[in-house]
């Protein structure tokens, strides 16, 4: 298995962001804009959290809260999980397992460098046991 750089190098170098500041109904707009799920939640270059689906449905819908007049610093999540570049894709799989999490942002000498998700894992597993497969098979052939 490979490592979260790897992964990151697949995907284009963009980071979606809004500030503590910005409405849920502005971050969700750009959510549904860009064909995501989750957000980071920064101020300038420092992660203040994540709001994801999770968040809305959870902290916004079931609490009865406005999206235009609700802020991201009262719904996000404060306590951010991330990992470095070079940590394993097997140990991200099993941290977002264990903690019911579904992105992770990657953050190397304190800085966000990325962002990922449990569909980018799952899509390199996927390929990697494809590769792995035709290598045996070829092999068996040979």
């Amino acid at each position: 298995m490979k490592t979260v750089q790897f992964i990151l190098n697949q995907k284009p170098d963009v980071l979606f962001a809004v500030s503590k500041e910005s409405s849920v109904y502005s971050a969700l707009e750009l959510m549904m804009a860009k064909n995501i799920s989750a957000l980071l939640v920064m101020d300038g270059d420092q992660l203040q959290g994540i709001f994801t689906e999770r968040d809305y449905a959870r902290k916004v819908i079931l609490k009865g809260k406005a999206s235009k007049t609700t802020a991201m610093e009262e719904v996000m999540t404060n306590q951010v999980i991330t990992v470095s570049p070079s940590e394993p894709v097997e140990k991200c799989m099993a941290i977002m397992t264990d903690k019911h999490i579904r992105h992770l942002p990657v953050a190397e000498n304190g800085k966000i460098v990325g962002f990922i998700s449990i569909g980018d894992l799952v899509r390199h597993v996927i390929e990697d046991q494809k590769s792995t497969i035709e290598h045996l098979q070829s092999y068996i052939s040979s």
